[in-house]
């Protein structure tokens, strides 16, 4: 953990540590989103930063300049950062940054470091991709993992994918790799919408990351602008005939897909939200 900036050493009861990433692995922020609404609804503190300087490549993630509260100019760094927080189910350790430039095998054993220091029981990497789903009915969320315990454990897929990859599925393979068990939750967020940031997406995985944190969810912030979400997709396809059917067309194609299989909320089966998945990252 040579590239961690302590600012807290708390002591954490075998805590999950949760990640996402902005950037390739994080179609309309819903991933990126979904950390920061469990990092404010959870009252989470700062646990320490990962040094940006061996990793990022600040000519394509730069850093900003701003005043502080008396005026002085200063530089705010790209950097991964880390809270902590206990919670009635569970300990958790969130880390939220930009997606890393360079040196992944390094930067991934940070994190590991830091989930053996604390005695981790669970690494949960959350992602987002674009795909065909209406932005009006629930958002499928598709989990995966290598270990068959935590599949039967948290009906989770087998991924088969091949090809290129992002931070999160770096980091997930490194733990597998060292015996950190390790599971990662994708939501699918509409193609035709990918300029708007989802909280509705994001919102679907606060909900199953809490499932399997056994804490209360912090939904109300994002539950709000998920509304506002809606009427904001609405908007942007109104004037577009040809949109406005195509999203209609996957609303039946997923309700008559329910009405075949289950009464439960609309959602594609595993197989095909792996088959989105896996065309999304080669597409990237």
């Amino acid at each position: 953990m040579e590239h961690i900036r302590w600012v807290a050493q708390p002591k954490l009861r075998n805590p999950v540590v949760v990640a996402a990433f902005t950037g390739w692995n994080d179609a309309a922020d819903a991933a990126s989103m979904a950390v920061r609404a469990m990092i404010e609804g959870w009252n989470a503190e700062p646990l320490g930063t990962i040094d940006p300087e061996e990793f990022t490549d600040f000519a394509v993630a730069r850093p900003h300049v701003r005043f502080d509260a008396a005026g002085r100019r200063e530089i705010v760094w790209p950097q991964t950062s880390l809270w902590y927080a206990s919670l009635p189910g569970a300990d958790v350790v969130l880390v939220l940054g930009p997606e890393p430039s360079m040196r992944w095998r390094t930067f991934t054993q940070q994190i590991i470091d830091v989930a053996v220091q604390y005695e981790s029981s669970l690494v949960v990497t959350l992602g987002a991709l674009l795909a065909d789903v209406a932005h009006s009915r629930a958002v499928p969320v598709m989990g995966t993992a290598t270990d068959e315990d935590l599949q039967q454990r948290f009906d989770l897929q087998t991924s088969q994918y091949e090809g290129p990859t992002g931070i999160v599925g770096t980091l997930v393979s490194r733990c597998a790799d060292v015996d950190v068990s390790a599971l990662s939750f994708w939501a699918a967020t509409p193609a035709y919408a990918s300029s708007v940031d989802s909280p509705k997406a994001a919102l679907a995985l606060v909900k199953r990351v809490s499932q399997v944190i056994g804490a209360p969810p912090p939904t109300a912030e994002l539950a709000a602008a998920a509304e506002s979400y809606a009427a904001q997709v609405d908007a942007l396809i109104s004037d577009n005939d040809d949109l406005v059917g195509y999203v209609r067309r996957l609303e039946l194609a997923g309700d008559d897909e329910i009405d075949t299989v289950t009464s439960s909320a609309p959602e594609p089966s595993g197989d095909d939200l792996i088959e989105e998945l896996e065309r999304f990252l080669r597409d990237q």
